[in-house]
């Protein structure tokens, strides 16, 4: 954790401030927040983390800005009907709460484990219906794909999303702006990629996953490949024995320290990347 100047920890301002900061990932390195306690539709529970102070205006993210070493574990294309469980079980047993970005059809094929991931404490959240690259689709099978997936989601679990990850990393200015401005929901990239769809093993997926983390990073993973479940709980180990602590993207959102950057391209490897993880 990063420790402010003793200068400025004389004033009682500024002490209150530290408090506030070692609360705050002590909190979070427990697990005791949860997405609950700051999702727009809660009110937040005594003891979670406050919701945030006005509505926010929809961003791009790859990364928040924060200098406390909070990370967001994020996973991509579920729920799988075996290895989602897994993970569940695993995030469960340490404590820590995570992302899930879901794709509509395997909501409908499996609500119960979508029901699950909300009702342990994690965020959902949206990844389309049926996984298209968004740049390929019109202006109305964009609507579909985001609609349709909110949709089932809320019909499912309860919870309406609040942001959403492009399938491949796929995105342009009118993609964007139409998540954005018609739908209202944060894009959230990421700041690091294991490649776990590449297959590396387990052992890889967790050195890339655990050298990536920075504070405010959103790793990227996938619980749809067995090697990445494998990896889970040595990247917590890795990562809580550095000092750091873990939250959901709304949590992590809700913390940034300071204005998001514009909109940034996700470079050409990256989406690339991205997108043979499904083909």
């Amino acid at each position: 954790m990063k420790i402010l100047t003793p200068v400025l920890c004389v004033a009682a301002l500024s002490v209150a401030a530290c408090a506030q900061e070692k609360s705050d990932v002590a909190l979070l390195r427990s697990g005791a927040g949860s997405t609950a306690g700051l999702h727009p539709q809660s009110q937040p529970a005594e003891g979670q983390l406050p919701a945030p102070r006005a509505p926010r205006v929809p961003a791009q993210y790859n990364e928040v800005p924060m200098s406390r070493p909070i990370v967001a574990l994020t996973f991509d294309d579920g729920p799988h009907p075996e290895l989602t469980p897994q993970l569940l079980d695993i995030l469960r047993q340490n404590g820590v709460r995570a992302t899930f970005y879901v794709i509509g059809r395997n909501v409908a094929a499996y609500p119960e484990i979508a029901r699950r991931i909300v009702s342990e404490g994690h965020e959902i959240a949206n990844h389309t219906y049926n996984h298209p690259a968004l740049t390929s689709v019109g202006a109305a099978g964009l609507q579909r794909e985001l609609t349709s997936t909110t949709q089932i989601i809320e019909q499912t679990t309860g919870r309406r999303p609040t942001n959403m990850r492009p399938p491949y990393g796929a995105i342009n200015d009118r993609v964007r702006a139409a998540i954005l401005r018609d739908h209202g929901l944060d894009v959230i990239m990421w700041s690091c990629d294991p490649l776990d769809w590449k297959r590396p093993g387990a052992q890889v997926v967790r050195q890339r996953l655990v050298d990536g983390a920075k504070p405010g990073g959103i790793l990227l993973a996938h619980d749809i490949h067995p090697g990445t479940i494998e990896a889970v709980p040595g990247v917590i180990q890795d990562l809580k024995a550095k000092g750091y602590g873990f939250a959901t993207v709304s949590q992590l959102l809700a913390l940034r320290e300071t204005k998001p950057a514009q909109p940034a391209q996700l470079s050409a490897p990256a989406a690339a990347g991205e997108q043979s993880a499904v083909q």
